[in-house]
């Protein structure tokens, strides 16, 4: 057997072993993308469609153009590879030889992590950052309780899936396992989740493109999900079983818990009572928790301010975090700002808020007040890393750069070139 097959049969029997074995993990993975193949790593010569163990997913294979040191992605290119649950650490190769480019890099659902990073022709740079790839599991008896729409997201398969956007150029991929890494987990409702499918956004899957790869964030919020019912569906159970001294966990309810009625359900009763027990949990398990106030609901009155929708939920949080001691993102007031702003109409561009027929098979408009675009999602997730700067529980340290955005200078969407996934739905994500 040739030297180069006996290396391709290896690293697949690693992956195959690691994929389907409780207890098997992987060291390191690395693609060469070119039709010059290369001795030091899984040569990826031809589209090769994703089956088992790695190729392009989603019939997206017909959009990669193959040239002697790269792929070049000729519209959105999806490329998977069968890895078991962890932290990973990702580092991509882009540049083309005779043209300059513009790569756009996505993870899992939608993840932002390379954003239009711009090429000159003959020029090759690294990029690096951590990622999480999940699953249910809890222990041996314990899973998740996943609604349905849930497990058909990327998030929760047993692939790690990489978006490369249309222009993106890449050269060199390498997967390696991490054992340890600092976490930021994720706790909230739709707001705050991975979307899976476009035009649906949430300022979670925007802000990881603003941590440096010392730092994973690891997104179990849920949309439609409540204290409560997050709780009830274990995903903080799932959270508490891997949150280790030192992780963080950023807490965003209210949009949900608002909603639920009986005896002893209230911002001061079961919502107050709810934050606090995931506070003292958190900290039991020496993880650092911050509390953060709900999103603003666009719905302004008639002299352009926006209408309360949370009532006391957010002064209920902002007087647990006081009672005991937590640092707080005070959420609510930034995009109040955020919204007034921009104003009534302008506003709407941060929305999903699309006429009929803007995508495929979408015969409704839509017109969402709640949850975010690409655009919008962004910018909430600019007003969490300027949170993030103004306190001082270290997770500071892991930003890219001290964030100097301000709500009331909000940017303008006609500025925004950020590519859309092209993977879509109009069902509108669960809650309110």
């Amino acid at each position: 057997m040739h030297i180069k097959q006996i290396r391709f049969f290896l690293i697949i029997l690693i992956i195959s072993n690691s994929t389907f074995g409780q207890n098997a993990s992987i060291k390191e993975l690395h693609y060469y993308f070119g039709t010059e193949e290369s001795n030091n790593a899984v040569s990826v010569s031809h589209a090769k469609v994703f089956k088992e163990n790695y190729g392009f997913d989603f019939q997206t294979s017909s959009f990669v153009k193959m040239k002697k040191h790269y792929m070049l992605a000729t519209e959105t290119v999806y490329f998977s590879i069968a890895i078991p649950d962890g932290n990973y650490k990702v580092t991509i190769k882009l540049g083309s030889e005779t043209a300059s480019t513009i790569n756009t890099i996505k993870a899992e659902s939608r993840r932002a992590m390379v954003c239009e990073e711009q090429t000159n022709a003959g020029e090759v740079i690294s990029k690096t950052f951590a990622i999480d790839v999940k699953n249910a599991k809890i222990n041996n008896t314990e899973t998740v309780n996943l609604k349905d729409r849930e497990r058909l997201a990327l998030n929760w398969d047993e692939k790690l899936t990489l978006e490369f956007a249309k222009g993106t150029a890449v050269r060199e991929l390498i997967i390696t396992k991490i054992d340890a890494i600092k976490t930021l987990f994720l706790a909230g409702d739709s707001t705050v989740t991975d979307q899976d499918l476009s035009p649906w956004a949430s300022w979670g899957q925007f802000i990881t493109q603003y941590f440096n790869d010392e730092i994973v964030v690891a997104n179990y919020a849920s949309s439609g999900a409540s204290l409560a019912s997050f709780k009830g569906r274990k995903r903080w159970a799932k959270v508490l079983s891997l949150i280790k001294k030192g992780d963080y966990v950023m807490i965003e309810f209210g949009h949900n818990d608002e909603k639920r009625k009986g005896e002893g359900i209230g911002p001061w009763q079961s919502y107050s009572d709810l934050l606090k027990e995931y506070v003292k949990s958190a900290r039991e398990k020496g993880a650092i928790p911050i509390l953060i106030t709900p999103t603003q609901r666009r719905w302004f009155d008639k002299n352009g301010k926006l209408n309360d929708t949370h009532g006391d939920y957010p002064a209920a949080m902002r007087k647990v975090a006081k009672d005991l001691n937590v640092a707080l993102i005070d959420l609510t007031k930034m995009t109040t700002v955020l919204y007034e702003s921009w104003g009534d109409e302008i506003s709407r561009n941060a929305f999903v808020q699309y006429p009929a027929h803007t995508f495929p098979g979408q015969n409704k408009a839509l017109e969402d007040n709640t949850h975010f675009n690409d655009f919008g999602a962004n910018e909430i997730a600019l007003c969490v890393v300027d949170g993030i700067g103004k306190n001082t529980t270290g997770l500071e340290k892991y930003l890219k750069k001290i964030s100097n955005y301000t709500p009331n200078k909000p940017n303008n969407i006609k500025n925004w070139t950020f590519p859309m996934s092209p993977r879509f739905e109009a069902i509108k994500p669960d809650g309110n």
